[in-house]
């Protein structure tokens, strides 16, 4: 078997939802042995989360949380009680990377705090990803990514110019928080190896939000204009939209940004006699009677097949892309090509699709070889093979309550 770059890294797991999941999943997929720590009387979110395997709830039965959590090892912890320090302390020195994503202060509450576990293993690195950093006056503000897409600014732009901001699907500051954080832990892990020495990685996922927001700021920077939704409309691009084809539903995207593509878009509509016009001429023309192009250009989209259209399209050099839902994604040919949806058999739903990273490393690929836990589902494999904790020592905690 070849050897992944994270091998021999091991990892003990807090976080929870979206952005610090998936940030450890990426280590999980590259070799690195990962603890996930939860508990059962405050169950994390994604375990109540919709969508759930044949539309029935329940603990084990999210596909969110299953499939951000693939390759983990799922250890159920009662950090309320008396004797879990026990645990927590071999954890901590078992660990190479101690990952959580919760509130500035809920780590420290539990004796977890860096200066804390620094006292447990002086070269542990510590990974805190959490909405707004972990100082200053809004760090304790609990939020979600549903709420910091708004605050990165990507709501003000998401919508149309006559109508208020409608905001992209979902918390989108928990999906490019990820590749960062990943990124962040193997420059500790290169630190400390030459070094000797741990860090604390302090991940804003605010932050991280506005770097994908820069030409916005930018713009405001040098031109102080501030930037507003415009629809599926683009400042320097027309045709620039999502246009209707034939079926149920079937939506084509497609960008014209300079003259060329614009002739070649001519030529494959066969040079109808609105294209020869002077008011698309330019791009400046087009931009002026954008509604009038779309609304001629809909008509021409409406006779092809989608994917048949963004083919025709894209032979031809022009910027096009399939509208696709989730069951073109499963269908994707090029997606099949990358292995990058694994399917893995779930101890409770069965099987179902996993992401792999988007980055494949050419010599040490990722690899899914288990769905995410059950809640608790290795408690004890954890303890008494990765932890070392003894069979009785660990049926007497067993016995208090201490694993829920």
């Amino acid at each position: 078997m070849t050897k992944k770059v994270f091998d021999g890294v091991k990892v003990a797991d807090f976080t929870w939802v979206g952005a610090g999941p998936i940030t450890v999943k990426f280590l999980a997929d590259h070799g690195a042995t990962v603890i996930h720590i939860e508990s059962r009387t405050q169950p994390e979110a994604l375990r109540i989360t919709p969508p759930f395997r044949d539309g029935i709830p329940g603990l084990n039965r999210s596909a969110y949380q299953a499939s951000f959590n693939n390759n983990k090892c799922g250890l159920s912890l009662d950090l309320k009680h008396p004797r879990a320090r026990e645990v927590l302390k071999r954890l901590v020195e078992w660990a190479d990377i101690v990952a959580e994503s919760f509130s500035p202060g809920t780590m420290a509450r539990w004796g977890l705090a860096y200066e804390d576990l620094m006292k447990i293993k002086p070269g542990i690195i510590m990974y805190s990803t959490s909405q707004q950093g972990q100082t200053g006056r809004r760090a304790k503000v609990a939020a979600y990514g549903t709420q910091l897409v708004s605050l990165a600014g990507f709501t003000s732009l998401a919508g149309w110019p006559d109508r208020g901001p409608t905001g992209p699907y979902g918390p989108y500051t928990d999906m490019p928080t990820p590749p960062v954080g990943a990124a962040a832990i193997a420059a500790a892990l290169d630190y400390r190896r030459r070094t000797g020495r741990g860090v604390h990685i302090d991940l804003s996922q605010y932050e991280t939000g506005i770097n994908f927001f820069a030409p916005v700021i930018l713009d405001y920077t040098v031109n102080k204009r501030v930037q507003r939704g415009q629809g599926n409309r683009c400042s320097y691009a027309a045709p620039h939209g999502i246009f209707l084809c034939k079926g149920d539903d079937r939506w084509c995207a497609i960008a014209v940004f300079e003259d060329s593509e614009w002739k070649s878009l001519c030529n494959i509509m066969g040079n109808p006699a609105w294209a020869k016009k002077p008011e698309f001429s330019t791009l400046l023309l087009r931009k002026k009677n954008e509604d009038k192009l779309e609304k001629l250009l809909s008509k021409w989209t409406t006779n092809y097949d989608a994917e048949e259209l963004m083919y025709k399209l894209q032979e031809s050099g022009v910027p096009a892309g399939l509208v696709e839902n989730a069951e073109d994604i499963h269908n994707d040919p090029q997606l099949a090509h990358r292995h990058y949806l694994w399917e893995l058999d779930h101890p409770e739903i069965g099987k179902h699709s996993y992401e792999a990273p988007p980055f494949i490393l050419s010599k040490t690929p990722a690899e899914l070889n288990k769905s995410g836990p059950c809640l608790g589902e290795d408690t004890e494999y954890v303890c008494t093979r990765l932890l070392g904790i003894p069979d009785d020592h660990f049926i007497e905690l067993l016995a208090q309550g201490v694993f829920e």
